[in-house]
């Protein structure tokens, strides 16, 4: 029986490393699944989904030119489902223009979100500068001489 790439074989497990494990597909060839080939998860240790002796299907995925032949179990297997992704939906921003629109004024509101706005900026500059001022000493503070 010779193995081509793309076939689904059912083998047995052989060996197991730390990067891998031994599959015999027939009495005469052997393959070696690699452990990101194991399972669709994070394989920490390939000794948690298999064991020596197990049977396990597997897709033929390469077959190298010095006769080492390499196996997937992961690709043997249907694929997991997707779950869908609910993406919140984006609530569309509240402009001052469309709400001023709305409310038949324009220029009045704009003035006094504009003077509130220039008001709260002050208030915030002012503190930050009385804050930065104590850190450093102030204005006119003595300097070691």
């Amino acid at each position: 029986m010779s193995i081509a790439v793309g076939d689904k074989v059912t083998g047995k497990v052989t060996g197991i490393t730390k990067f891998g494990a031994f599959v015999d597909i027939n009495e005469a060839e052997n393959g070696l699944v690699h452990i990101s080939e194991v399972a669709n998860d994070y394989v920490k240790d390939v000794h948690d989904y298999l064991n020596v002796g197990d049977e396990v299907t597997v897709v033929v995925t390469n077959i190298g030119e010095d006769g080492k032949i390499a196996l997937s179990i992961k690709k043997a297997q249907p694929k997991p489902e997707k779950p869908a992704m609910n993406k919140p939906r984006r609530q569309p921003m509240k402009s001052p223009r469309n709400n001023a629109s709305r409310h038949g004024g324009g220029t009045d509101d704009f003035d006094a979100m504009m003077s509130s706005f220039l008001k709260d900026s002050e208030d915030r500059l002012s503190s930050l500068k009385r804050n930065t001022e104590a850190k450093r000493g102030g204005r006119g503070g003595r300097r070691g001489r």
